[in-house]
């Protein structure tokens, strides 16, 4: 009986270690999340193809192209501290660090 118990919390640990290995961090909102995409710092229709790129969560990456446009990107948003300043995006950082959300759905404003 010690036994199975002894085998069962050893795989329970084994399990959250693997679980903290595969969580990442995203480079906008820091919080540590189970997938990221690269977002290219200057976006790829604005010469940014080959320029630096960084790590977001789903709901970052969606909501930084939902609230600043590609030129507005590129011109003057160009670093992630340059992104983590924008106006667009200060609810939307202060609301995200507070929430366990892994996937968001939002569309891009017609402007």
């Amino acid at each position: 009986m010690l036994r199975r118990q002894q085998m069962r919390q050893a795989a329970a640990e084994a399990t959250a270690r693997a679980q903290r290995a595969t969580a990442t961090t995203c480079s906008l909102c820091e919080r540590e999340v189970q997938h990221t995409s690269r977002h290219h710092l200057v976006p790829r229709e604005e010469g940014g193809r080959y320029g630096d790129t960084v790590d977001l969560c789903q709901p970052c990456h969606s909501s930084v192209h939902r609230f600043l446009t590609n030129k507005e990107l590129a011109q003057h948003y160009q670093t992630v501290e340059a992104l983590r300043t924008a106006e667009e995006l200060q609810d939307y950082l202060r609301w995200i660090r507070k929430n366990k959300v892994e996937k968001i759905r939002n569309r891009r404003g017609s402007n």
